[in-house]
């Protein structure tokens, strides 16, 4: 199991519910969670989160694993407001962020990616009269989607790869063979999608 939301399959009815629908769920909740403004609002709002975990049947060590890779985020933010703002504000805005990235992680959780991109195709395609080439925003999500696990698994063997060689945690031994392996896979991915027809149009200069 992988913390990065990736799809886990199941017969809840969030997992039956349409991607669109979700989609527009996790749209108007980040609307309403421009009014949370107490710390009881939040604990309502992580209660309710909790409940639609509980009902896509995903457990709480899943849920928690969805928040985790934000924890210095969030602890800098929290010290932030501690500090300007007190501790009441920096619970809301710890909580909300907390409460959208546990929303946002459901619905990846409980849907399909190809469902989402089909999603957002569609809401795409009314723009095609603009200019906007629907198909290509949905290969963009999709790729987006795809380069986020393909990141981590990189992070991973970096990290593995420091251990074996004994650099401890030296961030600079981590960082640049990180940033190298994203740029060769990027390179690598760049070269595939020219290879099968994806590339940019070649302006007309008639």
């Amino acid at each position: 199991m992988t913390p990065l939301g990736l799809f886990l399959p199941g017969t809840s009815p969030l997992h039956r519910a349409p991607a669109g629908l979700k989609l527009l769920g996790l749209v108007a909740a980040g609307v309403v969670s421009v009014l949370l403004d107490e710390p009881w609002q939040v604990l309502v709002a992580l209660g309710v989160v909790t409940v639609l975990y509980g009902v896509a049947g995903i457990s709480l060590r899943v849920a928690v694993a969805q928040v985790r890779p934000l924890l210095w985020i969030a602890l800098g933010t929290a010290v932030f407001h501690v500090l300007v703002n007190g501790p009441a504000r920096a619970f809301v805005v710890v909580g909300v962020l907390a409460v959208l990235v546990l929303l946002a992680a459901l619905v990846t959780l409980s849907t399909r990616t190809t469902d989402l991109v089909d999603a957002i195709v569609a809401v795409c395609r009314p723009l095609r009269r603009v200019g906007v080439d629907p198909d290509r925003v949905g290969l963009l999500l999709a790729l987006g989607i795809r380069c986020v696990p393909v990141v981590v698994g990189l992070a991973q063997e970096v990290r593995d790869a420091q251990r074996a060689r004994g650099l401890g945690a030296s961030p600079r031994a981590f960082v640049v063979p990180l940033i190298v392996r994203s740029l060769r896979h990027a390179d690598a991915l760049g070269e595939a999608l020219v290879a099968r027809g994806a590339e940019d149009p070649v302006p007309d200069e008639g």
